[in-house]
Formats: C-alpha cells, sequence, structure tokens
C-alpha cells in the first residue's frame, strides 16, 4: 500500500499533533514493511530522525499552481506517487475528492471555546466543510468521548468515525535515579489558555506556604500563554527535548494536568508509563484514557485540588498505589496497536471509496 500523511504539524517544534505525525509515519513504516509511507506538505519539514526504508518525505509545490496545495499541488503529488490513500493528521483533507481519505479529529477544542485557540480559524471553518461535502471517506478520533461528541456537533453516521487511541514513545518509562533537591510538582506540555495553568499556579503557592514544594513547567510558550512571572520556587524550563522529559515525570511527587478540555491528553499517558503519579481534571477523554489510574478532579474546584495534593505530601502511600495503577494501565497502549488499528481504518476508506455512487 502507498500511504501519504499531512506531514505540516513536523513544522513545528513541539506539541501532541507533532508526536502524533512523527510517531505514527515511524510505526507504520516499522510494522509494515511492504507499505511506502509519504510524509507530504507544502511547508519545509524534517523527516522523523529515524531512518527507515520505506519512509519518505515527498516535494512539495513546484508550481505556482501547485502552491494552491489542497486544490491543486497535494492532488498532483497523490498522482505522482501513486497513493492509494491520504491521511490527513490534522483535520485537514484534499479539497477534491478524487481519491480515498482519512481525516483526524484530534478534538472539538475550535469549536468549544474561541478564546482556547487564537489562530484556529482555518480549522474552524473548513473541517465542517469538507465534512458536509464527503471529502473525508473516514474519520478518526483518539478517545470515544471525541467520537460522541463529533458525531453530535457534525451529524456525521456512526460508519464513518473509528476510534484510534494514541500512545507514549518508548523512550518514556521509569528512572530509577531519585532527584536530589525540593520535590517538586510537574506540569508538561504546551503552556496555552485550555490548560487552565492559572489554577495550578494558585494552588501550588497555597501548598508552598505549608511545605517545600517547588512547581516544574515543561512545555513551549504559545503565542496567547498567560502570563507567568518568575517566581521563588517556580522553573519554567520552556520547550524540553523530549529525551528529558522521562526524567522529570518519574522525579516528580505529582505530574498536574489540570486542563479544561483534551482529545486524548497524551502527557498523561506518558507521565503514567514513566510511573509518575497524575492528577488531573475530570475530562472526558482523560477520564477513558487514565482508566482509573490517576486522581482525576473537578476543573474549577480549587478547593479539592489543594486537599488532593495535601494529602499525597503527607501520605506517601496514596502515591505508591498511583504509580502502581498507572505503569498497569499504561501497558495497555502502544504505537504498534495505534498503527494496527490506523491502518485497518485506511484500508475500510479504500473500500467504502470505491463502493461510492
Amino acid at each position: 500500500m502507498n500511504i501519504a500523511l499531512d506531514a505540516t504539524p513536523l513544522i513545528v517544534p513541539s506539541g501532541g499533533v507533532r508526536r502524533y505525525a512523527a510517531e505514527l509515519s515511524i510505526s507504520l513504516a516499522e510494522n509494515f514493511r511492504g507499505d511506502h509511507i509519504w510524509l507530504l506538505s507544502d511547508q519545509p519539514f524534517q523527516l522523523p530522525a529515524r531512518k527507515l526504508p520505506n519512509l519518505h518525505a515527498g516535494l512539495g509545490p513546484r508550481t505556482l499552481l501547485e502552491r494552491r496545495w489542497w486544490l491543486w499541488g497535494l492532488q498532483r503529488q497523490l498522482r505522482r506517487l501513486k497513493i492509494d490513500v491520504f491521511h490527513g493528521t490534522d483535520f485537514m483533507v484534499p479539497y477534491l475528492n478524487r481519491s480515498p481519505s482519512v481525516m483526524t479529529l484530534h478534538d472539538l477544542s475550535p469549536w468549544m471555546e474561541p478564546a482556547w485557540h487564537h489562530q484556529a480559524n482555518r480549522v474552524r471553518n473548513r473541517a465542517p466543510w469538507l465534512l458536509r461535502f464527503g471529502l473525508a471517506t473516514m474519520l478518526i478520533t483518539h478517545s470515544q468521548a471525541v467520537r460522541k461528541q463529533a458525531l453530535e456537533k457534525f451529524r456525521l453516521p456512526s460508519s464513518l468515525v473509528n476510534v484510534v487511541p494514541l500512545a507514549a514513545s518508548s523512550i518514556f518509562r521509569p528512572c530509577l535515579t531519585k532527584p536530589a533537591g525540593t520535590p517538586y510538582l510537574l506540569y508538561v506540555g504546551t503552556v496555552e489558555p485550555r490548560k487552565n495553568l492559572p489554577l495550578l499556579l494558585s494552588v501550588w503557592r497555597a501548598l508552598r506556604r505549608e511545605y517545600s514544594l517547588d512547581l516544574v513547567i515543561a512545555g513551549r510558550f504559545r503565542a496567547d500563554a498567560p502570563q507567568i512571572e518568575p517566581e521563588t520556587g517556580l522553573r519554567l524550563l520552556g520547550l524540553t527535548p523530549e529525551e528529558k522529559l522521562p526524567e522529570l515525570y518519574a522525579g516528580a511527587l505529582a505530574v498536574i494536568y489540570p486542563s479544561f478540555y483534551e482529545g486524548f491528553g497524551l502527557p498523561v499517558l506518558e507521565a503514567m508509563q514513566c510511573g509518575a503519579a497524575v492528577i488531573a481534571s475530570r475530562d472526558p477523554a482523560i477520564t477513558e484514557v487514565s482508566g482509573g489510574a490517576a486522581l482525576l478532579l473537578d476543573v474549577k474546584d480549587e478547593r479539592a485540588w489543594l486537599e488532593a495534593l495535601r494529602a499525597l505530601v503527607t501520605q506517601p502511600e496514596r502515591l505508591r498505589d498511583l504509580r502502581a495503577k498507572a505503569l498497569a494501565r499504561a501497558r495497555e497502549f502502544s504505537w504498534t496497536k495505534t498503527a494496527r488499528l490506523t491502518r485497518e481504518v485506511y484500508e475500510q476508506a479504500i473500500q467504502r471509496f470505491r463502493k461510492k455512487p
């Protein structure tokens, strides 16, 4: 099978969609050696670091006409490479319905709260149009929660949408070295309005009046990120290399993820795979992914977060229990499984396209 994936998420240095495009392309190439996996974009990008003979980078626009990428340029590339199915890894598929395509709907946040996304107009305006006119042969969501939301909002046939969970990279594993210095709480992820970091900062400041406890925030600050001023005990690491994250996760007293809304919550799974104790918001997708292995709280109940963290500081046995549950739950996910389920969707898309009137 010749498979093309939208490589545009690879132009940004971090984020869940970037990891999705990178890890999925690698896993497809590793697990289906007879397939050729092509990464295509109208913007310059780098192939994932792992070199595989059946993972290729396609050319971008060659002519002025091809710069109209989603209308003409991409279509010409798909014909040149004899692609069997195209996968839009970030809410997009070609504007002309000339070959099978799969669209990934990571979540419905672009349509929920405008303040969460300062640059989501393209997705917000175009994705519903692509769905309305049937330009996506099949759709993928990463959780049952988002699948249900998508079916309701876009009035889609249930047979059109498949759930394919994400996975954490194999580099995320328990680290036996115990960190020196002050214990710390940890947040990992893009710093943006939807992640609700003002609540985390408020709770940490209250705890710091009672206990010696730092807060570490590791992630790229988006242009619309809430302003966070330096203060004693607060470590703002910014964009952090992936290879440094496992030690950070494993060494944290607890990993905190108070997001208002998620489509999956990949940092939660990464933390659990490192054996970290996780406290997160009671979001439907996070609830589904954590599977009872994280402590989940009302996203607006600051007092509950404070009491839960105070209990973990004073009762280490609760931490041990959460960490054991986290490791057991994380074993249920893998990129091999994700690649296999995704390829099954590709096969369904090809069959569905052939049967269309």
